[in-house]
């Protein structure tokens, strides 16, 4: 495939998104063909430029006049919109090519998705597309719109059209994009492009958010994902572009059972959900769980500001949703803070006296429409929250209309005074669920339930804060012998099958790279796990040497707080005979000797390398805690020094971490250069392809972290 630079990539997209002229190649006069619905969609949008139908055995369709074949259009052909059968494809795209047709949209199957001699065929289109320069969207794909006023070109088989705005939409799903687009219409989105990938043989998500990067007509992005193609570059696009413009993600396969039908759906890969939710966070995504929330996010994100901060006032006329509401904000991390007196005062001025003022404010059932409004007005210039929620339950149905006028005047009021504070508004009135809220051309986003806008001003709250911090730096580390660490990875490939290092190998490695092990050394006799242990000093701990047995506190292969000589011989006659009695003597590479640490926090630091991402790092509370508590967070290598600090903010035991009931805190720095120095090495060397420091002793501040025991797994495959 071609590699692109923006500036050629943006040329090359353009007839894609501003066609002057569309053939359609297999449009039809039958009105349940694909063929024909593309042709009409075309038509009822009022494309801006020229159609040509493209259709060998018939000479008009709807009053046009169609053509044999795109040699026979006189004029230049922009765009190619076919839908032929799978069998026709490759002389179509021979055509396009012949013809110097620039782009095309592919929106036939049975390729890929279908495998067998599906996937042949695809790889023959690829071929085909490289070779001609053609830039492709699809196969297997719904369409292309594009609603900006000067192309209006609705290039799918659905003749529904949402209203025009901001929002960017790609989908690797055409039934799953026609139900966004369908959603869009019915929730007042406004959209500015539209498309279905497909099979994603030439144009993939990266690029088209490189393209909506420079459209000024997108504002937000929606990615519908089923894979997520070249993460490396999909990582530094959406970065990138999320500085400047929000990308709400909607990632299909969270589960082992959706992993396989995505795999089956779209011939894509299955991918790693922690992988995916890692890689987001380092790109500042926002991630949807449902349907709901995706177009709720969007809703919010295309039409509100970006909340400064966490406090949310909620207005409601019920105390039930409301309560309701102020608990899922408190879930969420947001903050319902009693009013001031000066702001309840202002409210008891014209609120019945019966009336809840601290926050949520309820107004009852029967507030009039100047009642509400005056509410709005007062709690959004009351500079006391950065977020409003308006629960509004339906007491008689012919109240909607004034408590609507009511809202929409406090909004207008407060706006004209300089408060920007996103609104958001939960309108449980049944019968008049799809009013729309439109103040003075701002729209104001509604939800069908009082726990969903606590769940969209997290996430904007979450994105606003990323998007600010600056970007994170990698650091370079010279101090590291790469040279070393190499050459003991590759000379133990060579001398036997891949699998873990032994504890020497892994200690030499570790050293290589300046990552603190703790001091001791490995015995293979008694004698010399005396003097050892004599040198350290003691209390010391006795341990099995073993790079082929994982779980040795379960073999009674671990003696802790060993005092004199005597406990140290018997220490390692006992791990010898428990593995001769257990049939596994010839596991035992020794005995590894080390002092007994006091004081601190047990950690973990984990890689394992995704067929997809590369190399997952891991973060949690050591020892077997990150066994029963999970508590772990996950980041994709390389590692900032912002992803770093982060996987350690991140998980539920940081208190743990900070000092907890007089307990000293950790050395923070020198964990997060642990991580990092972790993650230059599996980087450095690709042929890690799996790593476990655990436990790590997180020491008081300046006494810095030493790792207690570590595995290191090693194979020929380059991923």
């Amino acid at each position: 495939m071609a590699v692109h630079t923006q500036d050629n990539l943006m040329k090359s997209l353009k007839p894609l998104f501003h066609p002057r002229t569309i053939a359609i190649v297999g449009a039809s006069r039958e009105e349940a063909s694909i063929g024909y619905r593309l042709f009409e969609s075309l038509q009822e949008s009022h494309f801006a430029g020229s159609i040509f139908p493209v259709n060998p055995h018939t000479t008009e369709i709807a009053g046009f006049r169609t053509f044999p074949s795109l040699q026979d259009i006189p004029s230049p052909v922009d765009l190619a919109v076919i839908a032929v059968p799978a069998g026709l494809v490759l002389s179509i795209i021979d055509e396009c090519a012949a013809k110097k047709v620039p782009a095309a949209i592919l929106i036939t199957a049975g390729f890929a998705e279908t495998g067998g001699t599906g996937s042949s065929l695809e790889e023959q289109l690829r071929e085909r597309i490289r070779c001609s320069g053609i830039r492709l969207i699809g196969p297997n794909c719904f369409g292309l719109m594009n609603l900006e006023p000067a192309v209006r070109m609705n290039a799918t088989y659905t003749p529904i059209v949402p209203p025009v705005g901001h929002v960017a939409i790609a989908s690797e799903s055409g039934g799953l994009g026609l139900a966004v687009v369908t959603a869009a219409q019915r929730l007042n989105l406004g959209i500015s492009s539209f498309v279905s990938v497909g099979n994603h043989v030439d144009i993939t998500v990266n690029d088209l958010l490189e393209y909506w990067e420079q459209d000024q007509h997108t504002q937000v992005i929606l990615l519908y994902l089923e894979t997520i193609v070249d993460p490396p570059r999909f990582r530094e696009i959406a970065e990138r572009v999320g500085r400047r413009k929000p990308i709400i993600a909607l990632k299909a396969g969270r589960t082992e059972t959706g992993q396989s039908a995505a795999g089956s759906h779209t011939a894509a890969l299955a991918t790693n959900d922690k992988a995916v939710d890692a890689l987001f966070s380092q790109c500042g995504m926002i991630r949807a769980t449902t349907l709901d929330e995706f177009l709720g996010l969007a809703k919010a994100l295309s039409s509100q500001p970006l909340p400064d901060g966490q406090r949310v006032g909620i207005l409601t006329n019920s105390g039930g949703p409301g309560v309701l509401c102020a608990d899922s904000c408190a879930a969420e991390g947001l903050l319902v803070s009693e009013f001031s007196q000066r702001t309840q005062s202002a409210l008891a001025s014209f609120l019945p006296p019966m009336a809840a003022l601290r926050n949520p404010v309820d107004v009852i059932g029967f507030a009039t429409e100047e009642q509400h409004a005056r509410a709005v007005e007062t709690m959004l210039t009351s500079d006391e929250l950065d977020a409003l929620i308006i629960v509004h339950v339906s007491v008689r149905p012919k109240d909607n209309g004034l408590v609507a006028s009511g809202i929409v005047r406090g909004i207008s009021a407060a706006r004209q005074t300089g408060h920007k504070q996103p609104v958001y508004l939960c309108w449980m009135a049944e019968g008049d669920l799809d009013r729309s809220f439109i103040v003075d051309g701002e729209v104001i986003p509604t939800y069908r339930h009082p726990e969903i806008p606590a769940r969209v001003i997290r996430q904007t709250v979450t994105y606003e804060a990323w998007r600010k911090r600056p970007a994170g730096l990698i650091p370079p580390y010279t101090d590291v012998d790469l040279v070393t660490a190499k050459e003991i990875c590759a000379k133990t490939l060579t001398d036997r099958e891949p699998g873990w290092l032994t504890n020497q190998e892994t200690h030499a490695l570790l050293a290589a790279m300046k990552i603190p092990f703790v001091s001791g050394g490995i015995a293979t006799n008694e004698k010399d796990a005396v003097k050892l242990a004599q040198e350290i000093g003691y209390p010391v701990a006795v341990k099995l040497a073993s790079h082929h047995l994982v779980h040795k506190t379960e073999m009674g292969a671990v003696q802790l707080n060993l005092l004199d000589d005597q406990a140290v011989r018997d220490a390692f006659n006992g791990i010898r005979t428990t593995l001769e009695q257990a049939g596994k003597f010839e596991a035992m590479e020794g005995v590894l000797v080390q002092p007994m640490l006091s004081g601190g926090v047990e950690v973990m630091v984990g890689m394992t390398r995704d067929p997809l991402f590369g190399s997952v790092l891991a973060f949690g509370l050591g020892g077997i805690h990150v066994e029963i508590l999970g508590d772990v967070q996950f980041r994709i290598a390389p590692l900032t020094d912002r992803d770093a600090a982060a996987m350690i903010r991140g998980i539920k035991g940081y208190r743990l971490l900070t000092g907890y009931r007089g307990q000293p805190p950790a050395d923070l720095k020198a964990l997060k250069e642990t991580l990092l120095r972790v993650s230059r090495l599996v980087e450095e060397i690709p042929e890690i392809s799996e790593l476990d420091l655990n436990p790590i002793f997180a020491l008081p501040p300046g006494q810095g972290c030493r790792i207690v025991d570590a595995r290191i797994r090693a194979v020929d495959d380059k991923i």
